[in-house]
């Protein structure tokens, strides 16, 4: 555990897993192994699975796929443990936990029992719960996992929450990084704001989950409260395609914040390329509702998954979404690591 969270701490790429799912909307189990592999062989520091990117309806009881689909992805991370001779490891593996305090408990003692190294805690699920409540649920999951705070935009199911409740929520010594989504900038100086006040800044790790800002996020230093804090990596769903090139754009960002400057010129004309690709995966037009069919369709078109199906059958690409997916996809050729996945993916599906 100590070794997972040092380099949770030291920061990169994790991918907000996608959910591989068959024509009947069950289980792709081949498709969900092969995922978890594309992921760890591109260079992903962490896995974060049962979160928004693999739907949220797992946390389902009805459906009976939580304990599986965070099964898959602890056994398949298992496969990269020791020493296999080409730099691979094991990833840090963080279990997406929603609802109330009882049913957040449960699921972050399923994870601990697979094998998780974290909670990536959501308010998802929380209904009219205050900020009191959501402080005490994170100090009884704190309990069982070390915490990441997750700032959810309220699009996709957060809320709200102010500076005081993330300083109140640093302040608890189990948690041990936070995810900063709000998708707006005021709400996440927030979020930094109040870590500078926690006095623990030194013992938490902060992740980008603004995948609508990825390089200016990474590649910031923010100094409030007599303190500088550096996002160290990025906890996305973006990053559940073309992760490749998410492991360079994190590798550069340190480069530029050493003085390197060749990298940081990279790095702002990477800016706008990324905004633009994630404005149309996440379909931003359409209020997001396309989000997770986009991020399925590049996986699609690289042979990764079989089709675009959710659990939800009217959680579909949005009109002219597709439309703007070729666009992108002809523009940017760059981001894309189809040579890589060409490769191996005959491998990762066996």
């Amino acid at each position: 555990m100590t070794a997972a969270l040092d380099r949770f701490r030291a920061g990169g790429v994790i991918p907000a897993h996608p959910l591989a799912l068959d024509q009947d909307r069950k289980l792709d189990e081949r498709r969900q192994r092969a995922l978890s592999r594309y992921y760890v062989e591109a260079g992903a520091t962490g896995l974060a699975v049962a979160v928004h990117t693999t739907q949220f309806a797992v946390h389902e009881p009805a459906r009976g796929l939580l304990a599986p689909v965070l099964e898959l992805a602890a056994e398949t991370a298992a496969e990269y443990d020791g020493d296999r001779g080409d730099g691979v490891t094991r990833p840090v593996l963080v279990a997406g936990i929603v609802g109330p305090a009882e049913q957040a408990v449960a699921e972050a003692e399923l994870a601990r029992g697979l094998g998780y190294d974290l909670a990536l805690l959501t308010p998802y699920g929380t209904g009219d719960a205050t900020e009191d409540d959501l402080l005490d649920r994170a100090h009884a999951v704190g309990e069982v996992l070390p915490v990441i705070g997750f700032y959810l935009q309220p699009k996709v199911g957060g809320r709200v929450l102010g500076r005081d409740f993330w300083r109140r929520l640093a302040e608890q010594p189990a948690v041990a990084g936070f995810k900063i989504a709000p998708f707006d900038r005021y709400a996440t100086l927030e979020v930094l704001h109040g870590v500078a006040a926690s006095g623990r800044a030194g013992d938490v790790a902060l992740y980008t989950g603004n995948d609508d800002h990825i390089v200016m996020d990474l590649v910031t230093t923010y100094e409030t409260g007599g303190e500088q804090l550096e996002i160290v990596g990025g906890l996305l769903g973006q990053w559940s395609v073309w992760v490749r090139g998410a492991v360079e754009t994190v590798e550069l960002a340190r480069k530029a914040k050493a003085g390197d400057d060749g990298a940081l010129r990279r790095l702002l004309a990477l800016n706008p390329v990324l905004t633009d690709a994630n404005a149309v995966l996440f379909d931003a037009a359409n209020g997001f509702h396309g989000c997770i069919p986009g991020l399925h369709e590049v996986l699609r078109r690289q042979g990764l998954l079989a089709g675009l199906w959710c659990l939800d059958e009217h959680e579909t690409l949005s009109p002219g979404q597709e439309a703007e997916i070729d666009r992108i996809w002809a523009a940017y050729p760059e981001l894309r690591d189809d040579d890589f996945i060409a490769a191996r993916a005959d491998g990762w599906l066996r």
